[in-house]
């Protein structure tokens, strides 16, 4: 099992990143996936979820307007739109692919807003 997250950097301020997350070695279209967060200093904190087949969205709420996930279960990956970034989003954001009780992460993949 792989998930390997990419498109993470150093935007500026009001920038916009979109991350990608490539699965691999497990059934995609049958889990639900997330994105995580974690700044240093705190804790690892849920960004989104979609569902496996992507009919249904979550958000932080905080966050909701300003990032938006989705999923291309034809490519096996997750994607999160990231717009109008703020200093506060800097972390390293994880996915995550859930189902039941299996569950399985990424490696982690940086992003830093500053100018």
């Amino acid at each position: 099992v792989q998930l390997v997250e990419s498109g993470g950097g150093l935007v500026q301020p009001g920038g916009s990143l979109r991350l990608s997350c490539a699965a691999s070695g497990f059934a995609f279209s049958s889990y639900g996936m997330s994105w995580y967060r974690q700044a240093p200093g705190k804790e690892r904190e849920l960004v989104a979820a979609i569902s496996s087949a992507g009919g249904s969205k979550n958000y932080a709420s905080p966050l909701k307007g300003r990032f938006t996930i989705s999923r291309d279960n034809a490519k096996n990956t997750v994607y999160l739109q990231m717009n109008s970034l703020k200093p506060e989003d800097t972390a390293v954001y994880y996915c995550k692919a859930y189902r039941r009780s299996d569950s399985y992460w990424g490696q982690g993949t940086q992003v830093t807003v500053s100018s």
